[in-house]
């Protein structure tokens, strides 16, 4: 308890910076709405968000090396407060877009410091007890933050300074906080081809599941609005689609520990193209669409932690942290440009084109997969599945001892 108690500023920390940058995009969505960017612009900022978290991923690890932890983290708040801030001042797709780069560097680097921070206070017989309450406040509060969109007005000031508000609040416990700053330690070295030679399949798992999580987060609000939603049933609309992919990840664990992983990752596809074919035939009534995003949670959500857990299989223990940072590496490539892609086809062919987007990719997998059957049998020791957040480039470290003591 005395652990946890010294670690709620963090936890604090976490949830005020999800609840700020959770919100941001679903409300750029709805905001160009309002203002008439095209899709293809809105899909630019989910693009924009992702190409400033890839940089800062890369970035954050080299900065907390000089600076400390929290001078580090006051950096990252203050960048994404300045991009929230800017939004109504200067409207504008191409400048939003650069607002959303650095919205994008400021949760990378700010999830760094916090997951830093507590790769260095936990012991491996505290870690997954302290990691499980990481995730939960984590996700949690994402799922708060989509339900903020059906009070937050498009293209208002006071809703983009709200959020901003939420990202600086965000400092405060940490800076208010007695806990001494852990030791610096050396940032893990980024080598994508690592990802690729250990698992092939793994890599190109990763990118099907940005193909999914981003594009459904980042455009799921111009889908709604084409479908007829409301505003409030935009927001009910992206949070059962988290609240799915998280009730989904025990038992999908169970059975990604139980059975060959790649035959557990062609049956997630299956229900995946399944998922989306159901959507882009039943897409009227506001029932249909919320039983529709709850099941795209369930089928989508957990393809990123199962290919994880399958690359770790033929990992070394003293490469595991690096495989995490390549296999994120590959998540980022996809989600930098998924947005983009999907307000396009949904501009030129209509909303269902989002899912057959999706459902495309998942066929791509579901042949791969069966060729890497073909080319090694599963291995003989394998790794416990633990459902991993897709935050940072350093999380491989705070989940390595977790993996190893299973």
């Amino acid at each position: 308890m005395r652990l946890v108690l010294g670690l709620s500023a963090l936890f604090l920390s976490v949830i005020l910076l999800q609840l700020s940058a959770g919100g941001v995009g679903p409300l750029d969505a709805l905001s160009g709405i309002e203002l008439g960017f095209t899709r293809g612009q809105i899909g630019l900022l989910g693009s924009a968000h992702f190409l400033g978290f890839f940089v800062g991923c890369w970035g954050a690890p080299r900065l907390l090396g000089r600076v400390g932890h929290a001078r580090s983290f006051a950096a990252f708040t203050a960048l994404g407060a300045i991009g929230l801030m800017g939004h109504m001042m200067v409207v504008d797709p191409w400048a939003w877009a650069g607002m959303r780069v650095a919205s994008g560097i400021c949760v990378a680097g700010c999830y760094t410091v916090v997951e830093g921070w507590l790769m260095a206070r936990l012991e491996n017989a505290d870690r997954g007890r302290i990691t499980s309450l990481y995730r939960i406040a984590d996700m949690s509060a994402s799922l708060v933050a989509q339900l903020m969109i059906g009070i937050l007005a498009p293209a208002a000031y006071v809703s983009y300074n709200l959020l901003a508000i939420l990202c600086c609040a965000a400092l405060l416990p940490l800076a208010l906080s007695k806990a001494p700053q852990p030791a610096l330690t050396s940032a893990p070295r980024l080598r994508p081809l690592l990802a690729w030679r250990r698992s092939p399949l793994a890599a190109v798992a990763v990118i099907v599941s940005a193909l999914s999580a981003a594009t459904f987060r980042m455009i799921g609000p111009v889908y709604g609005q084409e479908i007829g939603l409301s505003t409030p049933q935009i927001a009910w609309f992206l949070a059962l689609f988290i609240l799915g992919g998280a009730l989904v990840q025990y038992p999908v664990g169970w059975l990604a520990d139980k059975f060959d992983r790649r035959r557990v990752l062609i049956g997630i596809s299956l229900a995946a193209i399944c998922s989306c074919v159901a959507s882009g035939l039943t897409i009227d009534g506001p029932r249909a669409a919320m039983i529709n995003g709850f099941l795209f949670g369930v089928t989508t959500y957990p393809v990123y932690s199962v290919a994880l857990a399958h690359a770790h299989d033929f990992a070394a223990s003293d490469e595991r942290a690096e495989l995490s940072a390549a296999l994120l590496f590959y998540y980022a490539i996809g989600a930098i440009g998924a947005p983009w892609i999907a307000a396009q086809l949904i501009e030129g062919f209509g909303p269902a084109a989002i899912y057959a987007m999706v459902a495309l990719g998942h066929a791509a997998l579901i042949g791969f997969g069966l060729l890497r059957m073909q080319a090694r049998p599963a291995p003989d020791q394998r790794t416990a599945y633990i459902y991993a957040p897709r935050t940072t480039f350093v999380v491989g470290r705070l989940l390595r001892g977790l993996r190893e003591r299973n």
